[in-house]
């Protein structure tokens, strides 16, 4: 009943010549693992040095002989994967891209300037810093102390960005890109989402024109909603009237850019437009004077001095540091992945860990905070036309000459307008909710996760959200494992092909003979389905008792199981406990007379059941490469001239 060899001719080992044709009368032979080893012989063995050495150094020797890293053309090689701009920027298309990048940069870097860092993340440094510095009352502090403590701040915000720009550098060493796995996309969707959300009520204060102190930790959304709305018959008629006319005109701005979105040679650039002429008007009219409307201010001239920020308290920064690497590194990712998506191009999360860690470790003696990937600016650059990072070089430019010659002009910028191309620029992230009806179509598993997700993220915070999220999600695979079902097989009449029972009524079940496909891994969390589901079927123990969810499993009154088969070709890892539970089921199979065939197990789980101790229970005839195969040798068992017993070690 087994099939015949379907893969073609193959040259090799005389034996191979005892298989039989596709195209001849009879089928071939049933095949073992070792017969198949035998055959078509295993992985070919690494050469090893001649000379004696070291284990490590002899891995060593070969990683480097694999890889040639060491070799011109490897060197080259690890370059260009770590300096993508060596790939990309040959192949730059100046005449299609450069419009769009210029004036993408130079919009995003004229909200930078003013605006700062991405507000969540400051959110939390801020509570780092209050936490690494305690805040005596104000009152009683001189000038120069007030200097002395806005340095120490200063300098423990340094001191957390050395620390997790070191530590994302020690994940990277680490190749720790592999945690973005688990940032499923339900959970990443959720979280930018939530995020969203956050910086829009951080946006509220300077939209209405209030001065409201900042609010951090779990619930300062509400916090700061709470505190908004009882301050709301205090907001500036004025800077409520720049809010609306500059809503009025970056919305409708938007909506063009992304209609005519082919048409246009770059987007129409309106935050930049916006902030020209918001500061020409209020420099006109003497809008902060005349009706108290808030603006930037004067801006800090000058490049900072290069200084290595002090580390007395490392212990404690290296604490405030690894959350705050872990947030960046799960932000950055899920933004990069939700953009990689969109435009059909791969991310590297381990090269993001590099990044970040070069940029907040330079970055640090320089005096500066934590940086991350921000929301608001991320949307603006793609909103403005940006096409590669090249933008960044000219948002780069910006803020140097802003640093060095044009703050002075950024004085009369009214915060309200900055407040308005942030909500503006967050339209997408906020378009994301639309999908959530469809995701409730496809799976309601990854719709529950979602909502979880970005309940925690709005009520807590982003990095509480974000732990809540993983959570959650890493729970939501551990259930699905535990509702697989155990399928029972069938053959399909006139072919060499099993299906699962309960897909028909018209295949066939061989008299004495089981198979079973058990499609989920085989761990700690399963085994007690596993052999729940076994003892059922093969009748050990109550079946009264019990109720397993199997299909088309014979009566009571059938023919007891003689031969049984595991097709283990839906297992992809056992651990130590599953493999233990297979060994004990063979065990209870050698003493109640039931020859137990193992199917299609792969190298990997047939490697952790041989250390269980499998083949002192079960000899290498009774592993098959194949359902077919197996199949095939229970038939020839189980013919009606009298079957013969299925022969194991004791």
């Amino acid at each position: 009943m087994s099939g015949p060899l379907v893969s073609g001719t193959c040259s090799g080992p005389e034996e191979v010549s005892e298989l039989k044709s596709p195209l001849s009368s009879r089928f071939r032979e049933p095949l073992t693992h070792a017969r198949f080893q035998e055959l078509f012989g295993g992985a070919e063995e690494p050469e090893l040095p001649a000379e004696p050495c070291l284990p490590w150094l002899c891995r060593l020797r070969r990683r480097r002989r694999a890889c040639g890293f060491c070799s011109g053309p490897g060197a080259w090689r690890g370059l260009l994967a770590r300096v993508p701009p060596l790939r990309w920027l040959p192949q730059y298309r100046w005449r299609a891209w450069l419009l769009g990048d210029a004036v993408a940069g130079v919009t995003v870097g004229v909200v930078h300037v003013p605006q700062g860092t991405f507000a969540v993340l400051s959110l939390m440094t801020g509570s780092v810093v209050e936490r690494l510095v305690p805040e005596p009352l104000a009152g009683n502090l001189s000038g120069v102390e007030r200097e002395q403590l806005e340095a120490r701040r200063v300098g423990a915000a340094a001191a957390v960005a050395f620390g997790s720009g070191a530590l994302m550098l020690a994940m990277f060493a680490l190749q720790l890109g592999v945690l973005s796995t688990f940032l499923s996309e339900p959970v990443v969707k959720a979280l930018t989402s939530g995020a969203a959300l956050h910086v829009l009520v951080s946006q509220l204060p300077s939209l209405l024109g209030l001065s409201l102190p900042r609010q951090i930790g779990c619930f300062s959304l509400f916090k700061t909603l709470a505190a908004v709305l009882t301050a709301l018959v205090r907001s500036s008629p004025a800077e409520l009237t720049i809010s609306a006319l500059s809503l009025a005109l970056l919305v409708p701005v938007k909506e063009l850019n992304v209609r005519f979105r082919d048409r246009l040679p770059t987007p129409i650039p309106g935050e930049v437009v916006m902030v020209l002429l918001a500061t020409v008007l209020c420099f006109a009219s003497s809008l902060d004077t005349r009706y108290n409307v808030q603006v930037v201010g004067l801006l800090p001239g000058g490049f900072p001095q290069p200084l290595f920020p002090t580390l007395d308290e490392l212990p404690r920064i290296l604490a405030d540091a690894l959350p705050i690497a872990l947030v960046t590194f799960a932000v950055s990712t899920s933004l990069a992945s939700i953009y990689a998506d969109k435009y059909s191009y791969r991310i590297d999360p381990n090269q993001e860990l590099l990044a970040h860690g070069v940029s907040n470790l330079v970055s640090s003696l320089f005096s500066c905070f934590p940086n991350s990937a921000t929301l608001a600016t991320t949307s603006l650059l793609v909103d403005a036309g940006g096409n590669t990072q090249l933008a960044g070089l000219f948002s780069c430019i910006v803020v140097l000459s802003v640093l060095l010659w044009l703050g002075p002009f950024f004085y009369y910028l009214p915060k309200a307008v900055l407040a308005c191309i942030n909500i503006s620029s967050m339209r997408q992230m906020f378009f994301q909710m639309q999908e959530l009806p469809q995701l409730w179509h496809i799976s309601r598993v990854d719709f529950a996760v979602w909502m979880v997700t970005w309940v925690a993220v709005v009520t807590l915070n982003v990095d509480l959200g974000l732990a809540v999220g993983v959570v959650v999600s890493m729970m939501t695979v551990v259930c699905r494992t535990q509702r697989v079902q155990c399928l029972a097989l069938g053959l399909a009449e006139g072919t060499e092909l099993y299906r699962p029972l309960r897909e028909s009524h018209k295949l066939l079940q061989v008299p004495g003979l089981c198979i079973l496909s058990y499609p989920t891994p085989l761990y700690f969390a399963t085994r007690g389905q596993f052999r729940h589901t076994l003892e059922w079927h093969l009748g050990f123990g109550e079946r009264s008792k019990q109720s397993p969810k199997l299909g088309g499993l014979p009566d009571k009154g059938a023919e007891p199981i003689r031969v049984m088969i595991l097709d283990f070709s839906g297992i992809s890892f056992a651990d130590a406990a599953g493999a233990r539970e297979v060994v004990q089921l063979t065990r209870r199979c050698q003493d109640a007379g039931i020859c137990l065939l193992l199917a299609q197990c792969n190298a990997l789980v047939l490697e952790t059941l041989t250390r269980a101790g499998l083949l002192d229970r079960m000899t290498p005839e009774q592993l098959f490469v194949s359902v077919q195969d197996a199949a095939a040798h229970a038939l020839e068992r189980l013919k009606p001239t009298g079957p013969k017993i299925c022969t194991v070690w004791v």
